[in-house]
């Protein structure tokens, strides 16, 4: 078996007198979408902005690419190839999709002007990848489905030649149709060789599109699965702590 391309071990995270993560293991391997999967307060998003620097954990190793790193900030966690879409990814409704994918980001011409020309064929480019359909590009977000619009979020992470892409319940509140949408996004990261943390309390969701799920309950490790292997009920009986599963050692 390959070197996995984002290992966490013995991860520990608290805020004051609460224990939010407790001796967490994860590996991602590139080409590969690992669905993490828990109830609320589960430790999920707490592990997923651990790892795009918005908090430091109080103990535990983080090896990308074989190497120990440290991941002090968000830039850090972007600049070594982590790159996070959150539930309240930062985009702006009054601006197209090229300007919101290369907002702070803008590349510049020659005479100091924007490059609009370039930013509009880059980001066609990336959302072919993706097989986004969004026809006119210069359309503001406020006018795209919320499935076009977590789409551009997506894209977005492509800017910065991510390693590793988190995604954070990115089909909550989607209708059938657009969450299909945006699962087809994820394979599209996938074909792409990266890494895939999808974070959702839809087990449907994860196991349509993830080749393993790892199960947090209370902060810990309760099972990791391969998912065209697993049952729905033996998922479900992790997550809810029907079923133990002590993590190996």
């Amino acid at each position: 078996m390959s070197e996995p391309l984002l290992e966490v071990r013995a991860l520990d995270k608290s805020f004051g007198g609460v224990q939010a993560l407790v001796d967490v293991d994860l590996t991602v391997g590139a080409g590969e979408v690992v669905g993490l999967v828990g109830d609320n307060a589960a430790g999920k998003s707490t592990l997923a902005r651990t790892l795009a620097g918005v908090y430091q954990p109080d103990r535990g190793h983080i090896r990308l690419g074989g190497e120990p790193v440290s991941l002090p900030s968000t830039r850090a966690a972007l600049d070594l190839g982590i790159a996070p879409v959150f539930q309240e990814f930062a985009l702006v409704e009054t601006l197209d999709v090229p300007s919101n994918l290369f907002l702070g980001r803008e590349l510049i011409r020659a005479d100091g002007l924007l490059d609009e020309a370039r930013m509009e064929e880059l980001a066609r480019d990336y959302l072919d990848r993706l097989n986004s359909r969004i026809p006119n590009l210069r359309t503001p977000l406020s006018r795209l489905s919320a499935g076009q619009r977590q789409c551009v979020a997506i894209a977005r992470t492509l800017v910065a030649n991510p390693r590793i892409v988190v995604l954070d319940e990115p089909t909550a509140s989607l209708s059938v149709s657009q969450t299909a949408e945006v699962l087809s996004h994820v394979e599209g990261l996938r074909d792409l060789g990266l890494g895939v943390i999808l974070i959702s309390h839809n087990l449907n969701d994860v196991r349509a599109v993830a080749d393993r799920i790892e199960v947090l309950r209370h902060g810990r490790n309760n099972g990791s699965f391969r998912a065209d292997e697993v049952s729905y009920e033996d998922v479900l009986g992790a997550v809810t702590g029907a079923t133990r599963y002590p993590k190996p050692r």
